[in-house]
């Protein structure tokens, strides 16, 4: 699990009394101490990750999001309409299963499944060696469905081009103030199943306006892959030229000039 966030409790431990009481301590110092050179690896490792398609010409995308928010379907309905104009390629996280990896197969993708057991996001030495085992021809369109999770995914640079962040509008739409980190690191936000707004209680507005006071620069686009309303401008942001010049978040350096990303 993972040793960040502290999920796993490794930063604390427990002490039991002669009374049978219980209390914990945390060791904040070695925790931040642990964080850091936690960080700093992986880091360096997403550093190659990033050259390494540079050198191909691959846009790679960091599709984020909470389980059950529409990532796989969006997937699904993006390979089948872009089919015939760039290869569109994925590396699948899941702590479990194949099913995903199925379902985008079946779609008409090349995928390959990364299962994280225990763990709660995908980290750089996973992707670089789903990487090798995908094998993007250049001018493709990697896409990186991290594992379903709001908070530990925001925290490690995979060594992608660009970050997606997916809220569906059966969610709270104050999600982007109880997961600021997250949203801070996006470059995109789309709202999902914009179908099923009729039946919730959910105002695209007022989330896009919390994504933006945590995050100037981000773009919100609402969708439904369902109904296909909204797909027009999530295709077109793929095409932008920006994916391939990005600045992004400040973990994430620019790619080599040339990799340019044609779904035309």
């Amino acid at each position: 699990m993972c040793h960040v966030c502290g999920c796993d409790s490794h930063d604390t431990h427990e002490h039991v009394h002669a009374d049978g009481t219980r209390h914990r301590h945390a060791h904040a110092g070695e925790h931040v101490h642990l964080e850091a050179r936690i960080l700093a690896k992986n880091d360096g490792l997403a550093a190659r990750n990033r050259a390494w398609l540079g050198e191909r010409k691959v846009v790679a995308l960091n599709l984020m999001g909470a389980p059950g928010c529409g990532k796989t379907s969006l997937l699904e309905r993006s390979i089948r309409d872009l089919r015939g104009s760039a290869p569109v390629l994925v590396l699948e996280g899941d702590q479990a299963t194949a099913n995903d990896a199925e379902r985008v197969r079946a779609a008409g993708a090349a995928v390959v499944q990364i299962n994280t057991g225990t763990g709660c996001h995908l980290d750089a030495s996973m992707v670089a060696k789903g990487l090798v085992e995908l094998d993007p021809p250049a001018g493709a369109l990697v896409v990186i469905e991290n594992v379903g999770n709001l908070v530990c995914p925001a925290l490690f640079d995979l060594g992608e081009t660009r970050r997606v962040v997916v809220l569906s509008v059966t969610e709270g739409d104050d999600k982007p103030l109880k997961y600021p980190h997250m949203f801070r690191a996006a470059d995109l936000v789309i709202l999902s199943k914009t179908d099923l707004l009729p039946h919730v209680e959910f105002d695209p507005q007022r989330a896009a306006r919390h994504a933006r006071e945590l995050n100037p620069a981000v773009e919100v686009i609402e969708l439904s892959a369902r109904s296909g309303a909204g797909l027009p401008a999530w295709y077109a942001w793929l095409q932008k030229d920006s994916l391939t010049a990005v600045s992004g978040p400040s973990s994430v350096q620019s790619t080599p000039a040339g990799s340019k990303l044609s779904l035309a």
